[in-house]
């Protein structure tokens, strides 16, 4: 079974989906870390990051691995440093290129096909898996989203939330038979509950 999990920066899904994974024994897949990757790549070997065709080339030559938590290229531990702010002001402009889309999504679909899974992203239930089993799509208040960012990363401004909904304008779109769920006012415990209620219903349809 796939569990697909899209939502906007800071509306949990990161948490939920790691916590929802471990709960149910599934695989967690952070696609948005694949983004990151490459960008980090990108930016080490100072690439332009408007340039399609390097980027492109890279995305696909990229050897981006997922354990679990911990985010690999070619046996190099990258998972904090592509939770860096350069990256997150970064990340957007290189998804944005349809080249790079394609071959993450590739990848993608390899990984979350290998098994029961839970994938996160914002595009998993529209695009990279459209055939997910159960599909999620969380938001909450852009005060609320702006403050977690906060809490997660202090050295982030007020306006990366904002800013990062205006890049991924073209990928911020639930699935029209995604389950929406506000966190607003729900704590992580609440919101993972939701999700496996889902997941049971569906196990037992």
């Amino acid at each position: 079974m796939i569990v697909a999990i899209d939502g906007p920066a800071g509306a949990g899904k990161s948490t939920a989906a790691r916590r929802l994974a471990e709960r149910l024994s599934f695989r967690y897949l952070d696609t948005g870390a694949m983004y990151r990757t490459v960008t980090l790549l990108a930016l080490e070997r100072g690439l332009d990051l408007g340039d399609a065709a390097p980027l492109e080339a890279l995305a696909v030559a990229a050897p981006i691995s997922l354990a679990g938590e911990r985010v690999l290229v070619d046996g190099r531990d990258v998972t904090e440093a592509i939770r860096a702010v350069e990256i997150d002001r970064a990340v957007s402009g290189v998804a944005a290129h349809d080249g790079v889309r394609r071959a993450m999504r590739a990848r993608q679909r390899e990984l979350a096909g290998a098994g029961d899974a839970v994938v996160e992203g914002r595009d998993i239930g529209t695009v990279v898996c459209p055939g997910a089993e159960v599909k999620v799509y969380l938001v909450a208040e852009a005060g609320e989203r702006a403050r977690r960012r906060r809490a997660e990363r202090p050295e982030a401004g007020d306006d990366e939330v904002t800013g990062r909904d205006e890049r991924d304008a073209a990928q911020l779109a639930p699935a029209t038979d995604a389950e929406v769920i506000d966190t607003t006012w729900l704590t992580i415990d609440e919101v993972v509950e939701r999700i496996a209620r889902l997941v049971a219903v569906r196990a037992e349809a």
